[in-house]
């Protein structure tokens, strides 16, 4: 069998010209790994070796946490891009669980009782209201359109990161004013 059909062919390009030893080693990790369908990965060690592991991991660095990190558009917009999405979907099953559970229960859920309810709040509330859902709903979609373009390759460089993640925030407050008066 070849190592190129399992996807080892870098690996074992050049290993006998390297050295034999290490040759042979990696011929048994093929061995095991096509043979045997996996590699033993846990490692038991003795109650001192713990002690002197767990020393050893007290003193690696951390790995660095974007909290160190100047925020930069392109990780809000991921950042945002998702709670967007997520807060969307909730709403979504949320509010389509409940035409089926609030029956269930007894209590009145209808298109009707949804519109009666609606009509009899303060015009403030019902746009404070239209504009918690306009804005995730108008960022997720431009944003999604900006995913649509890196995908076909475009907008890839730094400007262009930039340049389509302002157009992006743009698009999404004029999205939300119109759909607030929709």
């Amino acid at each position: 069998m070849s190592s190129r059909l399992v996807g080892f062919a870098p690996a074992f390009r050049h290993t006998a010209t390297i050295k034999p030893s290490l040759a042979i080693r990696n011929q048994a990790v093929l061995r095991n790994v096509v043979f045997k369908r996996g590699i033993q990965t846990e490692f038991h060690p003795s109650p001192k070796a713990r002690e002197i592991l767990d020393a050893q991991r007290l003193k690696r660095p951390s790995s660095p946490h974007f909290t160190i990190y100047q925020p930069q558009l392109t990780w809000i917009g991921s950042i945002a891009n998702r709670a967007a999405g997520t807060t969307l979907s909730v709403l979504l099953y949320g509010f389509t669980i409940s035409y089926v559970v609030f029956p269930l229960v007894g209590a009145p859920f209808s298109s009707t009782d949804v519109v009666e309810f609606i009509s009899a709040l303060p015009e403030s509330v019902k746009y404070g209201c239209k504009a918690l859902l306009a804005a995730p709903f108008a960022f997720h979609t431009w944003n999604g359109l900006r995913h649509l373009a890196w995908d076909s390759g475009k907008f890839l460089t730094l400007k262009g990161a930039y340049t389509s993640g302002y157009a992006v925030l743009g698009a999404t407050a004029v999205s939300t004013i119109a759909l607030l008066f929709v």
